[in-house]
């Protein structure tokens, strides 16, 4: 299909938009009716923001967004500013990613300006995950996981947090910060123990804890093994307990082989993820260092 008649629509609805600007700046356009002009020309840029999104034209219908929350804000329209910088946020995240960022960041601040916490998280969220993606920046895209976990928090949106917590904590265990990723791992997995709904996935939780305990020493592992069933009995029936139990064991016996084994018997019931088996061999990667330490 020729999007091209889209595009041209657009080009003139901006051109009418901007002289709709330029009469309500003058003396008698201000006089008779100044402001219902700017609203006029909020509309155009709008409608022509829409022709470009149908002629995938991004980066015009994401400026043609941007135009219209400019003119919102000139009118103390802050609600309908900050819908058109979201609007112009998703144009941009097809074409220019750090353009999306900025709008995004714009909207927050009038949401967060406006008491609209839990609309300013979710916008938080999807800049994260721009960074996850596009900009594959990881420490900005905790930044922005943990302040939508903030928000949250303070609106009583405590299973929303947590989402947002649980990423931030995979990608601290990655980047070797395990206290951090601990700290949040038991927070949540705590959280869940107590929830009859989410009681089940608290086993994860403290599996993943426990591993990134091992990854900073045996001992730290075993003693976090013990408090976990302490605090929830149902883990010590887990299979995650289980396993852990065994690679513990291997580890005391700096036998490289049973805790493989013991791995690859998990696996073949529960399919480990990428994370699950990066930490998995950081682990086994210590008992063969400390293995070739005592040759």
């Amino acid at each position: 299909m020729d999007n091209s008649g889209k595009e041209k629509e657009a080009e003139l609805l901006m051109a009418e938009a901007d002289k709709k600007i330029k009469s309500s700046k003058s003396f008698f356009g201000a006089l008779f009716g100044g402001s219902s002009k700017l609203e006029e020309a909020c509309d155009m840029y709008v409608r022509a923001a829409n022709m470009y999104k149908m002629a995938k034209n991004w980066c015009a219908a994401g400026n043609a967004f941007s135009q219209a929350a400019h003119l919102h804000l000139h009118m103390q329209s802050k609600h309908d500013a900050a819908t058109n910088l979201i609007d112009a946020g998703n144009a941009f995240k097809k074409a220019d990613p750090q353009e999306a960022i900025n709008c995004l960041n714009r909207a927050i601040e009038i949401y967060t300006d406006m008491g609209r916490f839990t609309i300013a998280a979710k916008h938080h969220i999807t800049i994260a995950e721009i960074y996850e993606t596009e900009l594959v920046d990881i420490d900005k895209a905790i930044a922005h996981y943990e302040q939508a976990a903030d928000y949250y928090k303070g609106e009583e949106s405590t299973s929303s947090a947590n989402k947002c917590l649980l990423k931030v904590a995979t990608y601290a265990a990655q980047l070797e910060q395990y206290q951090k990723a601990i700290e949040i791992y038991e927070q949540v997995g705590t959280y869940a123990m107590d929830s009859t709904l989410l009681k089940y996935s608290a086993k994860d939780h403290f599996f993943k804890a426990a591993l990134c305990h091992f990854c900073v020493d045996t001992l730290n592992a075993k003693l976090a093994v013990e408090k976990y069933e302490e605090m929830f009995p149902a883990f010590s029936d887990s299979r995650e307990c289980k396993l852990l139990k065994k690679l513990l064991d291997a580890c005391e016996e700096q036998n490289v082989d049973a805790y493989t084994d013991s791995v690859k018997e998990f696996d073949s019931i529960s399919r480990l993820d990428q994370w699950l088996t990066t930490m998995l061999l950081r682990i086994k990667k210590t008992i063969q260092d400390d293995d070739n330490d005592l040759r």
